[in-house]
C-alpha cells in the first residue's frame, strides 16, 4: 500500500493477472473463531491472509442525539440492520432512563441480528419480525404492518434502500443517527504491500485514500463485495478484479477462490 506504486488503468498492465496471490488483506476485524473461511484459503493455498478492520463505528453523544428530538416512545416499531444499530440504540435508550414497553415490535433484516436482540429484550413472536437476509426481503414484512411508526436508528453512512421504501409507501417513520461510520487509522500499514485487498462497503474505498490519498493500485487485486461496493472502486479509478457476490461464487472467500484456480488453469 506504499505511495511508490504505479497507477494500473485497464490495458496498464496486461501480465498483472499472472503474478500468483501469496498475501491477502481483508478490511474487516479479525475473526472470534478458527473456522473462518479465509484461513481455510490461506491453509489450502499457503497464502498469507491479514484482517484490518478500515471503518470504525463511533457512538453519537446522547446529548448529540437529544438535539434530534426523537421520541422513542412515541414509536410502534423498530427497525434494525445491523447488530451496531442494536447495541447503540439500546445505549441511548439506557442512557435516556428508557424502558421500552413489552409491546414494542421489531423488525430485523436477518436471523443474526434478531439473535443479536436478545442481549437486550427477551423476545416474543408476536413482536419479533425478520426478513430473510436483505431489506428487500424485509419490505414485504414491514408492508404487512403498515399502520405501525416505525424508528429507524442507523449510522451517518446508511443505505438508501429503507427510508426510500418507507417513504414510496407513506409508512410513518422517523430516522435517527445514533452512531457514525468513520475511517480507521491506518497509519500503520504504510510501505505494507498485499497481493489482494477485499472490501466490503464504500466506506472502506473512502477509508483507503483518506489514510493513503496517493495510493496506487499497481499489481495489487481489488476484491468487492456487493454492488455498491465495487461502484466504489471503479469510481476511485481503481480496476476491479474479483467481484462478489457471483452465481458461482455467492461469498467473497468464493470468489477469491475462483480467481485464484483461474489462475492456476491459466499456467
Amino acid at each position: 500500500m506504499a505511495e511508490s506504486n504505479v497507477t494500473v488503468t485497464p490495458w496498464a498492465n496486461p501480465d498483472r493477472h499472472e503474478i500468483p496471490i501469496k498475501s491477502i488483506l481483508v478490511t474487516q476485524p479479525q475473526p472470534t473463531t478458527d473456522n473462518s473461511p479465509y484461513l481455510s484459503i490461506a491453509e489450502k493455498y499457503g497464502i498469507k491472509v491479514d484482517f484490518r478492520a478500515f471503518i470504525e463505528v463511533e457512538p453519537v453523544p446522547y446529548k448529540e442525539f437529544r438535539k434530534d428530538k426523537v421520541d422513542i416512545l412515541a414509536h410502534t416499531a423498530v427497525i434494525f440492520t445491523s447488530r451496531n444499530a442494536v447495541d447503540h440504540f439500546f445505549r441511548i435508550c439506557q442512557e435516556s432512563k428508557i424502558e421500552m414497553p413489552a409491546d414494542m415490535k421489531y423488525f430485523c433484516i436477518s436471523d443474526q441480528t434478531a439473535y443479536y436482540l436478545q442481549k437486550y429484550i427477551v423476545l416474543r413472536k408476536r413482536k419479533l419480525f425478520v426478513g430473510e437476509k436483505t431489506a428487500k426481503d424485509l419490505f414485504e414484512v414491514i408492508k404487512k404492518h403498515k399502520n405501525e411508526k416505525f424508528l429507524f436508528p442507523c449510522s451517518n453512512i446508511r443505505k438508501e434502500d429503507i427510508p426510500e421504501f418507507l417513504e414510496a409507501n407513506k409508512i410513518k417513520h422517523t430516522e435517527a443517527i445514533i452512531y457514525k461510520t468513520v475511517a480507521a487509522d491506518l497509519s500503520d500499514l504504510d510501505d505494507v504491500t498485499y497481493d489482494c485487498i477485499a472490501f466490503f462497503s464504500p466506506s472502506g474505498i473512502s477509508s483507503l485514500f483518506i489514510n493513503f490519498p496517493n495510493f496506487k493500485q499497481n499489481n495489487t487485486r481489488i476484491a468487492a463485495f456487493g454492488p455498491t461496493t465495487a461502484k466504489a472502486v471503479r469510481d476511485a479509478g481503481l480496476e476491479l478484479d474479483i467481484e462478489a457476490p457471483m452465481p458461482n461464487a455467492p461469498s467473497m472467500t468464493g470468489a477469491i477462490e475462483v480467481y485464484i484456480q483461474n489462475m492456476k488453469a491459466k499456467k
